[in-house]
């Protein structure tokens, strides 16, 4: 479904979405300078992954235009390639334990579902919808085989939404239901570092989450509230956490970047790290494409805000090119729809010439 908008009213709403993007990213990596130059932080990590977001949105938003169909499946195969290839997504000694990088691998799975999902929907022919529904239904399988459960789940969940979102009408409701999901990890995620849960929540998750990711959490929530204001400085959480000093071979992420955020940005890190998921479900809601390519890319990309808050997803650059090469493939307006409004200023004229 697409939105009822005149071609100009619907160009107006792209502006302001696109110049709230261009704000709410160079806030990002200007704040990531401040509170690096207080505290003899490290910015450049923040940098380059405030580069990669944009770099992968105008690559999707061009790409998107030129080729809705081919475009995501040339992503989703690239990225299903990478993850089968480079397993750990980093070149050079790999830092596999205790928590190691499946992270990384379900998030880059989970874009490449969305973007094959994304595909299946733009594409006219059933054989084509066919062709990229067995694509994603494999990258869902893949994710199995190569040991990450999490990425099975969460691209079997991916899938699901997509199935769901064929039969929504309109996309206000399901970008609502994506926000509120995103905010519930975010709150769980809080809750568990503040040891906030009940008893027997808190020991069923100790499992799934490790006992060493919860205490990453802990010092992190800790560092947040020392220092409120400016955190303690950009990659500077590994030097002052006592469980990462104690860990052999520690990344120095406390492994979610929501709390990684407020330990190293303060409170205004964690504001523009929402205020940055929020200006891609407005971009969503605001897109021209059909319904349901918005609402699989919101839900691929709702899948990776969850793996981020849990995980240190984020921290490598090919899932920060991903998540804005979905972004931007699924807000691009192809340029299949420009003939039609060509041939509708035109056949006004052929009638008055018209005898």
């Amino acid at each position: 479904m697409t939105s009822e908008a005149g071609p100009g009213e619907v160009g107006e709403r792209r502006n302001v979405s696109d110049a709230v993007g261009v704000v709410v990213l160079g806030a990002c990596a200007t704040w990531s300078l401040v509170t690096a130059t207080v505290h003899d932080g490290r910015p450049e990590g923040v940098l380059l992954a405030v580069l990669a977001v944009a770099a992968g949105y105008a690559a999707g938003r061009i790409c998107g235009a030129l080729l809705p169909v081919a475009a995501p499946c040339a992503g989703a195969l690239a990225g299903l390639g990478l993850a089968v290839a480079v397993p750990h997504l980093v070149p050079g000694p790999q830092i596999v334990a205790p928590l190691g990088h499946t992270g990384a691998t379900a998030a880059l799975l989970t874009l490449c579902v969305g973007a094959a999902c994304c595909a299946a929907w733009a594409a006219d022919s059933p054989a084509a919808r066919f062709a990229m529904g067995s694509l994603a239904a494999g990258i869902t399988v893949t994710a199995a085989f190569l040991g990450s459960i999490s990425g099975f789940i969460i691209c079997s969940a991916v899938l699901l939404c997509s199935l769901a979102a064929g039969r929504m009408h309109s996309r206000r409701a399901g970008i609502a239901g994506l926000a509120l999901t995103a905010a519930l990890v975010t709150g769980l995620t809080w809750a568990v570092a503040g040891n906030s849960l009940p008893e027997g929540l808190t020991t069923s998750l100790d499992g799934p989450l490790t006992q060493h990711r919860i205490q990453l959490w802990q010092d992190a929530l800790h560092m947040a509230h020392r220092n409120a204001a400016l955190g303690v400085g950009p990659e500077r959480f590994g030097e002052l956490s006592t469980t990462a000093t104690r860990t052999l071979l520690s990344d120095g992420k406390p492994h979610s970047a929501l709390l990684q955020q407020a330990s190293e940005q303060g409170v205004v890190g964690v504001v523009l790290l929402g205020a940055s998921f929020c200006w891609v479900l407005h971009g969503l809601w605001r897109s021209p494409r059909p319904t349901p390519v918005v609402l699989t890319a919101g839900a691929a990309l709702t899948g990776l805000a969850a793996i981020a808050a849990v995980g240190n997803a984020l921290s490598f650059t090919a899932v920060s090119v991903g998540a804005g090469l979905l972004a931007g493939l699924a807000t691009a307006r192809p340029l299949a729809d420009e003939p039609p409004q060509r041939e509708a200023v035109v056949r006004p004229r052929r009638d008055r010439l018209t005898p």
